[in-house]
């Protein structure tokens, strides 16, 4: 008996995964020197428009450690809707795409703040055949997320780290119990996010884990009345 090939294993999807590594690779590293260089100067810290501007060009690609969790927990979790903050060239949107694929359905709703970015990033879904699974807002995340189709299954934070706080917060009420939050890049979280999921009272268990650079693992015990 033959097994459909699907998920990470898929062609396709294995192919655009590795064509964002090696941009990040290729391009990451001096993109990231020159905006950091060019934000030194300037007298107050870059908002989110300045510096998506400034790391236009970075991929930015979740590492493959937290796309796999993030495949794995979907698969197990068989979400209606994942919501995704900050997209950037789509990696991680295609990790969980592929997930509700082989689920057999859900949909997952993507926030870019540049325009240039989700429009890679909607390139690289149709590329790995996933398009029909994802769809992704252009914007500030307050505003294009603010009305979503139904209750959150799985949270991914991976966008302006400040911004956090406010996309968590504006999406709680919709962030069903049991419903999952993933905060990546553990290392650069304000510690008042990191002390909104921790702290008792405010709803959730919350651990670090170490996937990638480090995770916030969050899960939310009770909906927000």
């Amino acid at each position: 008996m033959t097994t459909a090939t699907t998920g990470l294993d898929d062609e396709r999807v294995g192919a655009v995964l590795d064509e964002i590594a090696r941009t990040a690779e290729r391009n990451d590293p001096d993109v990231m020197k020159r905006a950091y260089a060019t934000a030194a100067d300037w007298p107050q810290p870059p908002t989110a428009q300045e510096a998506a501007e400034l790391c236009a060009q970075a991929a930015l690609p979740v590492h493959p450690q937290v796309g796999t969790f993030l495949y794995q927990l979907i698969r197990s979790l068989r979400p209606a809707l994942v919501v995704e903050f900050g997209t950037s060239f789509g990696a991680s949107t295609i990790y969980a795409a592929a997930a509700l694929r082989d689920n057999g359905g859900g949909r997952i709703i993507g926030s870019e703040l540049h325009p240039g970015k989700a429009d890679r990033a909607r390139s690289h879904l149709e590329r790995a055949g996933l398009a029909g699974y994802a769809e992704i807002r252009t914007g500030d995340a307050r505003e294009q997320l603010a009305t979503l189709p139904g209750p959150v299954d799985l949270l991914l934070l991976d966008g302006w780290k400040e911004l956090y706080l406010p996309v968590l917060k504006l999406l709680e009420p919709a962030l069903r119990t049991g419903g999952l939050v993933v905060s990546d890049n553990l290392p650069m979280l304000p510690p008042e996010f990191t002390d909104h999921v921790r702290a008792a009272g405010n709803g959730y268990l919350s651990q670090q884990l170490p996937l990638g650079d480090g995770i916030e693992f969050s899960v939310r015990l009770q909906q927000e009345a």
